[in-house]
């Protein structure tokens, strides 16, 4: 947590009111971004983004799997999240448990949609290989490393860059085989396919202190925040999941408010992170 005192916090709040915040952005723009990928040479995908003080890795892990009885013809994807203490004092021990539960579910709920899986940004779909018996598991795994601010849409960030750098193995299933037998599978060790990552969106964090909201809230600012909302927004605009946090109420007009910002924001930030991501694969080819 972060202690400011009476002056400080009139002085955040005052920079919102006014449209200049206290490192001279305006309410809506992000922090520099920055990406590397292929940071983890023992994933099937990796990435580090750093927007401002907020730095995060995260990677992707494909292993093969079967499908749950209840959906035999999709894949399955788990996301997990760990809050390193050295990123922040305060996530030693329980506290630092209990965010990185908060942040993977959130996660979850924005790459994944509903339950019902509708407005998904990740085709569990495209991870089947033979109904009900074959299908890869995605372990997507994130690292705080560094904290100051806006964790969920960096952690969205660097998961959307990581998935880009995914390239997953191609696989041959044996002929078929009883209902009840695993059918044999032969894993290619030379060809590869990269993962499609045409519908996953960005997550966009709108933070409400006063009577304004700002995007890429630092540690200062979310320490005077009211209520935030997530959403996440695909490349054509259409919403996969929402998430909100705080205890303070919000009037269903200033959500749908909030939607539309976000749709108008997440554009600019969809096409920063692809700008970003494709000279980090460039990089990545000439090393």
């Amino acid at each position: 947590m972060v202690g400011l005192s009476i002056g400080e916090q009139h002085f955040v709040k005052g920079g919102i009111a006014q449209d200049l915040r206290t490192d001279g952005r305006k309410r809506l723009t992000y922090r520099p971004i920055y990406v590397e990928t292929g940071v983890i040479p023992q994933a099937n995908g990796s990435a580090r983004v750093r927007i401002g003080g907020t730095d995060v890795i995260a990677s992707v892990k494909a292993e093969i799997g079967r499908p749950s009885s209840l959906q035999p013809d999709k894949g399955k994807v788990a996301v997990f999240i760990d809050c390193s203490p050295t990123a922040e004092p305060t996530f030693g021990g329980r506290g630092g448990e209990e965010l990185s539960s908060e942040l993977a579910l959130a996660l979850q709920r924005c790459l994944l949609g509903g339950k019902s899986g509708a407005g998904a940004g990740i085709n569990l779909s495209s991870l089947l290989i033979k109904e009900g018996k074959v299908c890869w598991d995605l372990y997507i795994d994130g690292l705080v490393i560094s904290s100051d601010g806006n964790l969920l849409d960096a952690l969205g960030a660097a998961i959307k860059a990581a998935l880009t750098n995914t390239a997953i193995p191609k696989v041959q299933v044996s002929a078929e085989v009883a209902d009840d037998e695993q059918p044999e599978i032969d894993i290619s060790d030379e060809e590869y396919q990269q993962f499609d990552t045409s519908s996953v969106p960005v997550i966009v964090t709108l933070t409400k202190v006063g009577a304004h909201y700002i995007v890429d809230a630092t540690t200062e600012e979310e320490s005077q925040m009211s209520s935030a909302v997530s959403i996440s927004v695909n490349r054509v605009g259409h919403i996969c999941g929402l998430t909100k946090r705080g205890g303070c109420g919000l009037d269903p007009s200033v959500i749908l408010d909030m939607i539309s910002v976000a749709k108008h924001v997440s554009e600019s930030l969809m096409n920063k992170l692809d700008s970003e991501i494709s000279a980090a694969e460039a990089c990545e080819d000439e090393s």
